[in-house]
């Protein structure tokens, strides 16, 4: 394991976006009613490993029931390794940064068979090796068994930067050595604009400045 010690990076530049890790928020009401026939066994989650979708058999199908729990924010997590979306939040993303994201239609339908209101999965699937090793502060495990021979780990604390001349226009991506997704100020700024709430109980989202996690 091996922890680099630098300067800071700029506060309020960068942070980590995920879905609500803050609020105690009841589970939502909302169920994946046919996951099962989009696997492909002996996959367990829907999402393959490289990220993306595969080829659907049929469209996603995601039951609203108030009387299991609250209807879904902004932004929930854990639909078959993907992200549910909201139309409005579906829209900010494709506006400030489209080759970040992949997304997938669903029918959404309400407890009575009525539809719902429209949403989508949502995966990230751009990937960049962008984190500044030498100014950032965090622990990284470095062993044959990761996927690409190490791992950020920032659970116990860290202070990240990135490389500008690898990020060039990006505004959303993940790196190959980590599963958290980190956007700029930029797509933060763009979200308050759609009118998605800053407050996690609210949206649903997350966002942790990446210079003080």
């Amino acid at each position: 394991m091996e922890s680099k010690e630098t300067a800071g990076p700029a506060a309020g530049e960068f942070f980590i976006f995920a879905p609500d890790l803050e609020s105690n928020h009841p589970f939502r009401g909302a169920t994946f009613d046919n996951i099962q026939a989009l696997l492909t066994p002996p996959r367990l989650i829907l999402r393959p490993d490289g990220g993306g979708f595969p080829n659907l058999r049929e469209r996603p199908r995601i039951i609203f029931d108030s009387s299991s729990g609250p209807t879904p924010r902004d932004l929930e997590g854990g639909f078959g390794g993907y992200w549910l979306v909201s139309q409005r939040l579906r829209q900010a993303m494709e506006v400030v940064d489209p080759g970040a994201f992949e997304f997938a239609e669903c029918d959404i339908l309400l407890a009575d068979g009525s539809p719902g209101p429209e949403h989508s999965l949502c995966d990230v699937v751009r990937e960049l090796d962008a984190l500044d090793e030498v100014r950032s502060r965090l622990d990284i495990e470095v062993d044959d068994d990761f996927a690409n021979g190490k791992f950020y780990s920032i659970g116990g604390g860290a202070s990240l930067t990135f490389r500008p001349e690898v990020l060039m226009d990006a505004h959303v991506f993940l790196t190959p050595f980590s599963t958290f997704v980190v956007v700029d100020r930029c797509f933060v700024d763009a979200l308050r604009a759609a009118g998605i709430p800053a407050d996690a109980r609210t949206s649903g989202i997350t966002t942790i400045d990446a210079a003080a996690i």
